[in-house]
């Protein structure tokens, strides 16, 4: 089963410095039929203004990915981090039994990110935040781990839950396979180009929800830049 998630018809909101999509419910958009998939219960499609972000906040016990595809993020939290994160790159917060943080585009340009919210399994541990850079190179042509749960995902930065975030680069044409385990939820979408996923079409920022798929085929109708949750 793959549920189609047009972009244009996901919930969204202006708040003048920021302008989000919502695959799921968050803050006022509200929809009983989307309060998450699997456990990832977050996936925001945000552009941020120049000199503009998300002031201190505090969040726990959640797994809470930042997918730069554009710009950079500079991460700020009560534990100490400082860190600018940019476009290909991904962090980590892991929130445990509680932190503060805020999230700012202190570039010149827009910052576009995707947000995403994964419950996590182990509960109340300390909080702790990472990051890193993934060559598009690395992911040329396949799907590859950049935060996962999994210990055989040794390069991936680590998740406190059952999952694993993915990202694979396609050119036009190319097909990338990933095998979705019995009883898992799979969330795939395309940070940028057109793609069709085991006969579905997504176009780019489009949303697919994937259940009882054993092998998810992506072959690339442009040059793409593919977002994969697999949880449990």
């Amino acid at each position: 089963m793959i549920e189609r998630r047009p972009f244009d018809r996901l919930g969204a909101a202006d708040h003048g410095w920021l302008s989000a999509r919502h695959h799921f419910s968050f803050a006022g958009y509200h929809d009983l039929k989307r309060m998450g998939w699997g456990a990832l219960r977050v996936w925001n499609d945000d552009t941020i203004a120049p000199q503009t972000g998300f002031p201190p906040h505090p969040h726990a016990d959640m797994e809470i990915i930042t997918y730069v595809r554009e710009g950079a993020i500079t991460h700020r939290d009560n534990l100490g981090n400082v860190g600018r994160t940019e476009a290909g790159d991904v962090q980590v917060m892991s929130a445990g039994s509680g932190i503060t943080h805020s999230e700012y585009n202190m570039e010149a340009g827009t910052t576009r990110i995707f947000q995403i919210w994964i419950i996590p399994t182990r509960f109340g541990q300390p909080p702790s935040w990472g990051a890193r850079p993934f060559p598009v190179g690395d992911r040329s042509g396949r799907f590859l781990a950049l935060a996962s749960g999994f210990k055989e995902d040794g390069e991936a930065l680590p998740l406190r839950t059952d999952a694993r975030v993915l990202g694979a680069t396609l050119k036009a044409g190319e097909t990338a396979e990933y095998t979705l385990g019995a009883d898992r939820y799979g969330y795939l979408v395309p940070a940028t180009g057109a793609v069709e996923i085991n006969g579905i079409r997504l176009d780019a920022r489009d949303g697919a929800a994937i259940r009882d798929e054993p092998v998810l085929r992506v072959t690339a109708l442009e040059d793409a830049e593919l977002v994969l949750v697999d949880s449990a």
